[in-house]
């Protein structure tokens, strides 16, 4: 079979200094033909670090990469070859993160004021990970002091805006073609994380914004699948989906989005950062998922048509 990535033509207006010359902020990876309605998402995975970027930031290249959401996009490659299209980010969460509102940004960051339409009081900015985070995952500022305001308009306008303008591109593809499209947005989270009164550690958290952004039946079977392979899984809490799910999943109009959430304690040494002997059966599992679920069948998703044009903002 046929595997090609392709990388996102259009050359972005950088700041001076913000290289993404020999590794694209993002790329499509896809074989010749997309032969399911689903499309996969990996936007924390990244990990080119321009030198730029890292000549303002107080942390060190290690401290740098505790929001990455490590080798996620690899865990989930096997969706290519099955015949579903994957957009994965190469630029880092730290950097900027598209799984944000466009302008959701904290004013104590910038030398500026910030645009009145600004979206300044969410819990996401007030936690420090707005659009361009203040924080990375351990609580460790990123900045020694405020940006330039102009930091962030530059990274929104040629990186976050062509990112989405990709996504959506993809799924009005997929649902042109199919009828239907079925968004997977691929993260991980940190071993650490408990749930419930009985403090459980999940293997996994199917997010799928409390039932808004897909239908029941996708995100059972998702479960179920993930169970019988001997995970645990919670739903929802504490990650039901973040913007992404939220601005994407429409199920009645044939739109879904459902957020996985990868314990990172599976396949990695959240120290060092390095795949750890449990990486290949994790990813040997998610191949499964994946072609389960695709092949379920349609009328679990075709609850309406598409009756409005997807939207970055």
């Amino acid at each position: 079979m046929s595997i090609s990535t392709h990388v996102v033509p259009e050359r972005m207006a950088m700041t001076p200094a913000d290289d993404f010359s020999a590794v694209p902020p993002f790329e499509i990876r896809e074989s010749a033909e997309q032969r399911v309605p689903f499309v996969f998402n990996s936007p924390h995975s990244g990990k080119h670090y321009p030198e730029r970027f890292l000549s303002l930031t107080k942390l060190d290249r290690m401290a740098i990469r505790r929001s990455e959401d490590c080798f996620v996009d690899e865990l989930f490659g096997a969706a290519v070859p099955l015949g579903a299209p994957m957009l994965a980010a190469n630029f880092p969460r730290a950097y900027l993160d598209v799984n944000r509102e466009p302008w959701e940004l904290d004013p104590r960051m910038f030398v500026e004021p910030v645009p009145s339409f600004a979206n300044i009081r969410s819990a996401r900015v007030a936690g420090g990970l707005g659009t361009v985070p203040k924080l990375v995952g351990e609580g460790l500022d990123i900045y020694p002091g405020r940006l330039p305001l102009a930091e962030a308009v530059a990274r929104i306008d040629s990186v976050y805006k062509p990112y989405h303008d990709a996504l959506k591109r993809l799924l009005t593809r997929t649902h042109s073609r199919f009828g239907y499209a079925v968004l997977i947005d691929c993260h991980s989270m940190p071993a650490s994380i408990r749930v419930g009164d009985n403090g459980m550690r999940p293997d996994f958290i199917i997010g799928d914004r409390f039932g808004a952004s897909a239908t029941r039946t996708l995100t059972e079977a998702a479960i179920a699948l993930l169970i019988s392979m001997g995970y645990t899984v919670a739903h929802n809490k504490p990650y039901a989906g973040g913007f992404i799910t939220e601005h994407y999943g429409r199920p009645a109009r044939g739109l879904h989005a459902l957020q996985i959430e990868i314990n990172r304690g599976l396949y990695m040494n959240e120290r060092t950062l390095q795949k750890s002997s449990g990486f290949d059966a994790l990813a040997d599992d998610l191949a499964r998922l994946s072609a389960e679920l695709m092949a379920m069948p349609d009328h679990n998703f075709l609850d309406g048509p598409l009756d409005r044009p997807l939207a970055a903002e």
